[in-house]
């Protein structure tokens, strides 16, 4: 066993030429976004860990080649307490705390804004709240109290961006068969956001071709011949947590397509949260541009359908080029 293996902390011992302002300052934001604790000038602590340690390795090449030392150390306090000293200096409750005070006062502001600027305000908080959870090293009841704030707080974002957001429903979805369903008026909510919008898509691409959409004031005024989605109470809704695209996709048997599944992935995590999807902000973004420009939702139906007719091509494209 090496000494790294047998250590819990990493302690890098830095100095560099007093004349050096700039990596001085350099250096020191790198430290501090890296999650070190300072246990005096010049002596940086963090938990062992490879990746860790990796940064403190590149933090040490740079001092020197700013004509400074640097020492990497692999360390282990020699009494029981001085390992709960150690994780105590690594507290996050005060940054979180610092966290939901600003999206507290932030929940306050979001009635003025306008779809752009929610979803650009909600991505500059994300990554405030990522940079924090990324130094939690060891999070605590501060990190669950914050996750809550932070899920209410996107839910209010949400709520902005989507009025009327169907709640869940429990059961299965049975299997239809799309012969049954062509030539259909389907229904929803008018000023569709994601999973409304995506949701339509499918319909005509992959359901019933020949679909005639209402985009509806709310949802009782939906005719009775008409396919509702999106809504409570609606033909097609969200189930246990499956989002309405992903219901219509288990409906109509269309989960064994690769690229549909890779799309369901992005309209899940923009509607309810989830696991993060590379594509996802730039859909985002530009359907919230286009909304601005488009007060006809048949015509924003037609213009977001090409951007997801072109998603889906470069799903499909990855997945041949990746044999899947």
């Amino acid at each position: 066993m090496n000494a790294y293996d047998a250590a819990s902390w990493l302690l890098l011992v830095v100095s560099l030429p007093t004349k050096s302002a700039t990596a001085r300052m350099r250096v020191w934001r790198a430290l501090k976004a890296a999650g070190c604790a300072a246990l005096r000038d010049g002596a940086y602590l963090l938990p062992g860990d490879p990746a860790r340690q990796e940064t403190l390795r590149q933090l040490g090449e740079e001092c020197r080649s700013e004509g400074g030392n640097a020492w990497l150390l692999a360390v282990q306090p020699l009494q029981g307490d001085e390992e709960a000293v150690f994780r105590q200096l690594f507290d996050r409750s005060e940054d979180y705390e610092t966290l939901r005070r600003n999206w507290k006062d932030t929940s306050a502001t979001l009635g003025s804004l306008a779809a752009a600027e929610l979803l650009r305000l909600q991505r500059k908080l994300q990554r405030e709240y990522e940079a924090v959870r990324s130094i939690d090293f060891f999070p605590g009841e501060a990190s669950v109290e914050a996750q809550a704030a932070w899920a209410e707080l996107c839910a209010r974002i949400s709520r902005r961006l989507s009025p009327d957001e169907p709640r869940d429903t429990s059961g299965g979805v049975p299997r239809l068969q799309a012969t049954a369903y062509q030539g259909r008026t389907w229904a929803t909510r008018r000023r569709p956001w994601v999973d409304r919008l995506a949701s339509a898509w499918l319909i005509r691409r992959f359901i019933d071709p020949h679909a005639r959409f209402i985009w509806l004031e709310q949802p009782s005024d939906c005719p009775e011949q008409a396919l509702g989605f999106d809504f409570d109470g609606a033909t097609f809704t969200h189930v246990g947590e499956r989002v309405t695209f992903e219901t219509l996709m288990a409906a109509f048997g269309l989960e064994g397509d690769a690229a549909l599944m890779r799309l369901a992935a992005l309209v899940h995590v923009l509607d309810v949260g989830g696991e993060p999807v590379p594509e996802a902000p730039g859909f985002e973004a530009v359907l919230a541009g286009a909304r601005e420009r488009l007060t006809d939702d048949d015509t924003l139906l037609d213009e977001m359908g090409h951007v997801l007719d072109s998603l889906y091509a470069h799903f499909e494209g990855q997945g041949a080029r990746t044999g899947n």
